[in-house]
């Protein structure tokens, strides 16, 4: 039986409903991840759980050490692993609310550790990154979704972009021009770094704002957070669907 571990982003530092058997300290070679390993019971079976930003939510998105995360969580056995990440809507079909099961990414970060491969003298390796999500992980989130009622997309383009400021209007378009539906901050490397390392991957992305120049209001943390505890028992839902039915 495949081994699910949860990243839980912005709104979701505590996965309530978790009956938290044992929390790990893991000690990784690229240091310390953002917290312990939580593993317990949630959706009817075993499984781990991660705050992305630690508990409390103290690491900005640059600031993830995204390399200790995805080893600390391989090395606690997980096989597969289910991204929650909070994001800003570009592509006008998704807005305040509405879900996304991503199925391709563009990369826009810089100077984050983004490789276990960097060090390694003996052979290069190059990872196929076509498909970056599980097709099979995306398919089961879209399937909780829809039994969830909410309104999602089984498509879409993760722009994901440095941070910890949110973007300007000319970036947005720039990102639109490119292709992407939505924006996030934490989208990568985690999907590269989860490929590396063998690591089935899919991300429920949550929109929390119109990206910036989308709507006529200025974007507030106010706005953030009422999206965020709008939608945060929906991700729950589709969480515990996903595992219930693995």
């Amino acid at each position: 039986m495949t081994v699910y571990a949860i990243i839980g982003g912005t709104g979701l530092a505590q996965l309530e409903g978790l009956t938290i058997r044992q929390s790990l300290a893991m000690s990784t070679p690229y240091g310390e991840p953002s917290g312990e390993v939580q593993v317990g019971e949630f959706g009817g079976r075993e499984v781990m759980f991660l705050a992305r930003h630690g508990h409390p939510h103290r690491l900005p998105p640059h600031k993830v050490n995204y390399r200790a995360n995805l080893w600390a969580l391989k090395q606690a056995g997980a096989q597969a692993i289910l991204a929650v990440n909070a994001v800003g809507g570009i592509n006008a079909d998704m807005g305040t609310g509405h879900f996304c099961v991503p199925h391709d990414l563009v990369d826009y970060t810089s100077g984050r550790e983004h490789t276990y491969f960097a060090d390694d003298l003996e052979r290069v390796t190059h990872i196929d990154f076509t498909q970056p999500y599980s097709q099979a992980l995306r398919e089961r989130l879209v399937d909780a979704l829809k039994a969830e009622g909410s309104p999602f997309s089984d498509y879409g383009v993760y722009g994901c972009t440095q941070g910890p400021r949110l973007e300007t209007a000319a970036e947005i378009l720039r990102l639109e021009r490119d292709g992407c539906d939505i924006v996030g901050m934490t989208g990568m490397p985690e999907a590269a770094l989860a490929r590396e390392l063998e690591l089935n991957y899919a991300c429920l992305a949550l929109v929390v704002n119109p990206a910036a120049g989308k709507s006529s209001s200025v974007i507030t943390m106010a706005e953030i957070d009422q999206a965020l505890q709008k939608g945060i028992g929906t991700v729950k839902s589709v969480l515990a669907r996903v595992l219930n039915a693995a």
